[in-house]
């Protein structure tokens, strides 16, 4: 029989946190006025990190225990380690570069340019991905504050440069 890798034992302890966080769910207080209830939209994020918890799980009983050969095998010491963690380290640093912008350019603004510059950073600086990189920012983010400030009513952070509900 096949011993299990790595992979297997975090997937199954991404199931088991899965069946917590479920059970849990049933303690949240139901009201009794409203048409949803408040554990609904916990409950559907827990069944869709319960399947990819699962696809995880399957994907690592089909792998094989030997580990591929990676840079960072090849090229040891701090250097390697920087090579091999790059594009984590950019996403962070980027997102704290973000929440460190949002006084300033507020949701809008600050997470527009912050899906650019980082698509940017991971993808590339050709013109026509220039291109590719704007549109997709302002589609997804511009429609992402809109469901949320118009249809969802929240109020998300305001910038000093751009502020749509200033009188």
């Amino acid at each position: 029989m096949q011993r299990l890798n790595r992979d297997c034992y975090l997937a199954i302890a991404l199931l088991l946190g899965c069946g917590v966080f479920a059970w849990a769910s049933f303690d949240i207080r139901q009201p009794d006025y409203g048409v949803l209830m408040p554990s609904t939209w916990p409950r559907v994020v827990i069944a869709l990190l319960t399947v990819l918890s699962f696809i995880y799980l399957l994907q690592s009983l089909g792998a094989s225990r030997e580990a591929p050969e990676t840079e960072y095998s090849q090229r040891r010491g701090l250097l390697g380690w920087l090579a091999y963690w790059r594009n984590p380290i950019i996403c962070f640093a980027m997102f704290f570069a973000f929440l460190a912008s949002l006084p300033v350019l507020g949701m809008l603004i600050g997470g527009i340019s912050f899906v650019f510059v980082l698509m940017c950073l991971l993808g590339g600086w050709a013109p026509r991905q220039l291109l590719l990189h704007a549109v997709l920012a302002v589609l997804t983010v511009g429609s992402m504050w809109a469901l949320f400030t118009f249809g969802l009513g929240v109020m998300l952070p305001e910038g000093v440069i751009y502020n749509p509900f200033a009188a």
